[in-house]
């Protein structure tokens, strides 16, 4: 091997500078590392092989063996690089290129904490303005009476089902690979303020675009046949105003697979505040919809239905405009979209999303067998419950993002910080939302009906939301780690395992205890959830083996090239 000329750059801290050729027997790259970043600098080990002539004064560090053998001429030099050694074992990064008194230019990344965090919180609002809005929409529905909110809550639930179905999936690896893509694109030299046609996010859009259309059509045409599947006979007072108002929410079935598919995408690029934008106005807009269409053009359900699909197009719209400001929204050619990709990945988180919505849908089927009054007790509780379980799993989506850019440049030192942090904080906000909603309920509960039978039996389950909290906590943070290094196959494995336990206990305890055996159903069901994460992340031989040993890197960890 022979050196002719070292070019480099500031960020090498190698000023470039011609050398004698010599042959260098024996070169080797060391790492230098800390909780934010990495570096990699070159050095050669031959004592009496290459001169620099003073030209490479820049160089940070060089081997310990042949730092005196390089004839730079600055006095004081030597003690400068042992300083410097010290400096890159402690895992300082700063002043890589002092030796020539030139200032390192390169910005410091945010810490764990700190980026967690600035992505966390907007996404936590961001899951909170859509459930509120719901939840507002429950409220106005419900003083229209206790039938009405029955017939719509078995509709809300079926769009639900139908819509996230897809959805989930999309989200969660748009969010992977759109991270990675980034990933990949920053290593070219290419401007950052340029737009670059990314793959994964025009086949994120096109996928989203189909499934919306293929599910309002179902949902439109198939409403019949879902209500009856759900319990609702021709016979029961539901079924003729759940059906209307199912094949109206049908139409929003588009901008809402869209939106979520640009969350995902926006989630990628690290950008959870533009989300709560959309998602701000577009609720808000629904929020004065709602009692304007109701009650003052006296639509009833129907004005409810017509106020939420007006809001969904809002969001979407905007999104859009907002996503094309980030990257072209242009379609050069199918060849260069990932559908296979997609494909693979997201036929697990399939298999994973209808194991979870099937268990959720059977307890909300058993508890329609119930009645009537059963039924609208347990649509409070259900929206409630979710409701404040998405403020964790927006804590998960900000870990997933994080741990996918981390893990593409398998630097498992700060995916390990990430996966702890991640856990202790969705605990932490488990155990407060308990708390929370465990003083407030009762009250809470009379927002959204004033039916004295209703409120009876929303108050027995008290303990069912409240309790619940931070397994549902954990079994979301639990999800995201494991999207964020594309653990897809034991995250689909081992919910069609824990969906197939509970819903055999679905099946059998509400015909013995009544509607206390359906929230008891869902309880086992996130705490089954949880138990096999934990299990995950202990096995050292899976995909999380560094979380049990790192080696730390060093100084003088050296990789010999031949």
């Amino acid at each position: 091997m022979a050196a002719i000329k070292l070019n480099g750059g500031v960020a090498c801290g190698i000023s470039g500078g011609i050398c004698e050729r010599r042959v260098i027997k024996k070169a080797f790259r060391f790492r230098t590392s800390n909780r934010v970043s990495q570096h990699y600098f070159l050095g050669a080990s031959q004592r009496k092989g290459l001169r620099f002539n003073n030209a490479v004064k820049n160089c940070a560090f060089v081997s310990d063996q042949g730092a005196l053998d390089y004839e730079i001429g600055s006095s004081g030099v030597e003690e400068r690089l042992a300083s410097r050694r010290e400096q890159l074992i402690n895992g300082s990064n700063e002043g890589v290129i002092a030796l020539t008194g030139i200032p390192s230019v390169r910005e410091q990344t945010p810490s764990v904490l700190t980026e967690l965090l600035m992505l966390s919180l907007p996404a936590i609002a961001g899951q909170a303005i859509e459930p509120l809005a719901q939840l507002m929409e429950t409220a106005y529905i419900g003083r229209l009476g206790a039938l009405d909110l029955a017939s719509a809550g078995i509709s809300i639930s079926l769009f639900n089902i139908i819509s996230k179905v897809f959805n989930i999936p999309l989200l969660s690896v748009a969010t992977s690979f759109v991270a990675e893509d980034i990933c990949r694109h920053g290593n070219e030299d290419s401007p950052s303020d340029e737009r670059v046609i990314l793959p994964s996010v025009s086949t994120a859009l096109v996928l989203s675009i189909g499934i919306g259309v293929f599910e309002a059509a179902a949902m439109y045409f198939g409403s019949g046949v879902l209500l009856s599947m759900m319990g609702i006979s021709m016979a029961s007072p539901m079924r003729i105003p759940a059906e209307h108002f199912l094949k109206l929410r049908a139409l929003g079935a588009p901008a809402v697979v869209l939106s979520l598919a640009i969350q995902g995408i926006l989630r990628g690029f690290k950008d959870t505040r533009t989300p709560v934008q959309c998602l701000g106005l577009g609720n808000l807009a629904a929020v004065f919809f709602f009692p304007v269409a109701m009650y003052s053009f006296q639509l009833g359900v129907t004005g409810a239905a017509i106020s939420t699909v007006a809001s969904q197009y809002i969001v979407t719209l905007m999104m859009i405009w907002h996503l094309n400001k980030r990257t072209p929204l242009l379609l050069t050619s199918l060849q260069s979209l990932h559908f296979g990709d997609y494909l693979k990945s997201g036929g697990f988180l399939l298999g994973r999303t209808l194991a979870a919505v099937l268990t959720v849908t059977l307890s909300t089927s058993m508890a329609a067998r119930q009645g009537a009054l059963s039924m609208a007790a347990h649509q409070i509780c259900l929206q409630v419950w979710l409701s404040a379980s998405l403020l964790v799993d927006a804590q998960g989506a900000a870990s997933q993002a994080l741990i996918a850019s981390s893990f593409a440049k398998r630097d498992y030192s700060r995916v390990k910080e990430i996966t702890y942090l991640a856990l202790k904080t969705g605990l932490f906000t488990g155990v407060s939302i308990a708390v929370i909603l465990g003083l407030s309920f009762p009250s809470l509960a009379k927002l959204f009906t004033n039916d004295v039978q209703v409120l009876d039996i929303v108050k027995s389950g008290l303990l069912f939301v409240s309790a619940s909290q931070p397994l549902n906590a954990l079994a979301y943070i639990f999800d995201g780690l494991h999207y964020g290094i594309s653990d897809f196959p034991f995250a689909a494995c081992s919910m069609m395992a824990v969906g197939a336990i509970s819903s055999a206990f679905l099946l059998y305890a509400p015909s013995v205890v009544g509607l206390s055996g359906v929230w008891s159903g869902l309880t086992i069901f996130m705490g089954l959830r949880t138990v096999a994460g934990y299990t995950r992340l202990l096995a050292k031989d899976g995909p999380w083996w560094f979380l049990q040993e790192i080696k730390k890197p060093e100084v003088g960890d050296m990789k010999a090239y031949s």
